[in-house]
Parts: structure tokens; sequence; C-alpha cells
């Protein structure tokens, strides 16, 4: 039995790092939307039984700790928070994948992507969605 608990059991290790601010509340994704409307704000959707779930991570979280982006993120431990990883979706309107990243902008889901495709690149075509938006947005005032 103490082999099962060893695999299934998330060691020190695999703790989350320390940038995270940790959701196990209906009031830490309150806040965590109330923050979005004046940063970005990045969800992690992790299920600690999956493997590709782990690796994803350990990858994201190399990523996050080399990197300039301004954000804020929040790690949702889906199997101990199921209720909650529920809320989040049907709130923010994406389908439930895991893992998961969706990026929150003013209380909105403005992308979302799962198993390999999450990276901090999502951040990087979210930010020149707006700069595109509002060069081109620009263009066709000036045009009209």
């Amino acid at each position: 039995m103490s082999f099962f608990k060893t695999l299934f059991t998330p060691s020190a290790a695999e703790d989350p790092a320390d940038f995270w601010k940790l959701i196990s509340s209906e009031t830490d994704v309150e806040e965590a939307l109330a923050d979005s409307y004046g940063n970005k704000v990045v969800i992690f959707k992790h299920s600690t039984r999956c493997h590709i779930s782990k690796r994803v991570l350990k990858n994201f979280e190399k990523q996050v700790k080399k990197s300039d982006k301004e954000a804020i993120y929040y790690f949702l431990d889906l199997l101990s928070y199921r209720s909650i990883s529920d809320a989040i979706a049907e709130r923010l309107e994406v389908q439930h994948q895991s893992p998961q990243m969706i990026v929150v902008e003013n209380g909105i889901a403005v992308r979302n992507a799962s198993h390999q495709n999450i990276s901090l690149d999502i951040l990087w075509y979210v930010e020149n969605i707006s700069i595109f938006a509002k060069l081109f947005g620009g263009l066709a005032q000036l045009a009209s």
C-alpha cells in the first residue's frame, strides 16, 4: 500500500514553485479575477496524478523563472479542488482540460491552452494581438 501512496502523493520536490498563488476556494478565484483588471493573470490547472501534467508544469515553471513577462500566476490542484476547477471553466467559459493554462484579462479568458500547447508564448501572443488591434484599429480610423 505504501508503494501506491508514494506513487500518487506529491513529494515536497513537486510542490508548486514560489511564484504561484494557490487557489483553494471560490474566494481565491474571485481574487484572481479581480487581479486581472490591472494585470495579466495566468491560471494553471494541474492534475497531481498525471505524468503529462507534471512534465508540462515543470517545463512551464522553468519558462516562468527565466522570463521577464509580467503576470500573476495562480495554481489549482484540480484533484483536490475539482468543484473549483469546474466553477472556473463555467465562469470563464472555457472547456475543462488538464493540464490547462488560462490567461485572464479584465475578468475574461483571452486565451487558453492545454497539454503540450502550454507555454509562455501564449502570453506573448495575447500581447501582440492587443498591439496589432490598436495599431490596425488606429490605421482604419485614419483611412476613413
